[in-house]
């Protein structure tokens, strides 16, 4: 990939993961202070570097939790933070939910609960119900991840089988105050899909969840298939009386990073289209799609001319057929290079929180050439992207993104650059 593309798609992943920096997005939104307690949870790959902003912008005393991946802690003054794995829960998101149910319980109509949420959070929090186990609860997030179910679908079910999520976080805090600000990383910006909405309930029923694992065929472990045909611990009815002092806002979303990276190119001399900030889908076929999109731009001109960088948000799936490593980004820039070949163009597609998939990078490049360079290093594209192991292709190449954490988490990135 020329130099120049490489950069500016780099540049352009920078200036949509600043818009939603915390302490930006954190600032035009900060409840008034209580006459009671400011206590501050949170969970989420972000949920440390928020912290960190809320205790420099918030002017009086707080304390509190947070839970993060591990690796992506960073130093707070005030609020506890908790590392533990992610996508898979293990014994120290455990020690958290129980910790952020531990500080919200006992507060009275004067204290205040601030939930910083974000991206993640789903598996940091695990909390099986009833006499389900923690191996239940991993066992359940592994099956899900596998499905090629959309997030949505997930979080419904995943609200079903836990003791913290679905709103479960905001009930034990009544009757004080709950102000949710959350940093969107689901396609259309829904609160209560974050993280699973520990504090932020909604309406799916116990039948509906149950009606999704049918659906996607999700194969669930036996115990937590026996628990969702039963009708213990249901999901909070968002018309319940607790929730009433309950508010949430949605301070960061991959429109508004989307929105400020198109207008880091028009500033670079490049027009810029947003296809849409919401895609969802298996991650090769939405690569099949937007190379359809190129494939009409770089060889007729339409929908739109050249020069332009074609933006696109939202999160894919993968159903894992194979025994590959990488994630859905990796994945779709496989699929798109295959089906662009040969084509003028030069690609971006990564995570906004720094990490896709199973491996440290967040995404990778991809060009018209991407095919014919890994057959010349005796790699077959097609069989890699069969394997789901599109993390070996561009690590042969060279042409993995690799950022680190970025502190937020606003969901999928991707840029098309066609000159």
């Amino acid at each position: 990939m020329d130099q120049t593309d490489r950069t500016l798609l780099t540049r352009l992943f920078d200036t949509a993961v600043a818009a939603a920096d915390p302490a930006r997005a954190l600032a035009a939104h900060l409840p008034a202070r209580p006459a009671g307690r400011t206590v501050v949870v949170g969970a989420g790959k972000g949920a440390a570097q928020l912290a960190a902003a809320f205790e420099t912008l918030w002017d009086g005393p707080l304390s509190g939790v947070v839970v993060t991946r591990y690796g992506y802690a960073c130093p707070t003054r005030h609020i506890r933070v908790i590392e533990a794995a992610h996508p898979v829960p293990d014994a120290a998101g455990l020690a958290a939910s129980a910790a952020l149910m531990q500080a919200v319980s006992g507060l009275g109509p004067d204290d205040l609960v601030v939930a910083l949420i974000c991206g993640g959070g789903s598996a940091l929090l695990p909390m099986p119900p009833g006499d389900l186990t923690l191996e239940d609860e991993a066992a359940l997030n592994r099956a899900l991840l596998a499905s090629g179910a959309p997030i949505s679908a997930m979080n419904a079910i995943r609200k079903q089988v836990s003791g913290i999520k679905g709103g479960r976080l905001a009930l034990a805090a009544a009757p004080a105050q709950v102000v949710t600000l959350v940093v969107s990383d689901v396609p259309g910006d829904d609160p209560a899909q974050v993280a699973s909405g520990p504090t932020v309930p909604d309406a799916t029923s116990r039948t509906q969840a149950r009606a999704l694992v049918a659906n996607w065929r999700i194969d669930l472990p036996p115990t937590v298939a026996d628990w969702l045909a039963g009708h213990r611990g249901l999901a909070p009815d968002p018309a319940d009386p607790a929730f009433a002092r309950t508010s949430v806002q949605v301070i960061a979303s991959a429109r508004l990073s989307l929105e400020a990276a198109a207008a880091q190119a028009q500033a670079l001399g490049i027009p810029a289209v947003i296809l849409s900030d919401a895609i969802e889908g298996e991650a090769r076929e939405v690569a099949r799609v937007h190379a359809a999109i190129a494939r009409e731009v770089a060889l007729r001109d339409r929908p739109f001319a050249r020069p332009v960088v074609l933006l696109s948000g939202g999160e894919t799936t993968v159903t894992l057929k194979g025994q590959g490593k990488g994630g859905r980004n990796s994945e779709f820039l496989l699929a798109l290079a295959l089906a662009t070949e040969g084509l003028p163009f030069a690609a971006l597609a990564a995570d906004t929180d720094g990490i896709d998939g199973s491996e440290q990078n967040a995404g990778a490049f991809a060009t018209g050439s991407t095919a014919a360079s890994l057959r010349a290093l005796g790699h077959d594209p097609a069989a890699l992207l069969a394997d789901n192991n599109a993390w070996t292709a561009f690590d042969a190449l060279g042409d993995l993104f690799t950022p680190g954490p970025t502190g937020t988490n606003v969901n999928d990135f991707r840029a098309i650059l066609i000159r």
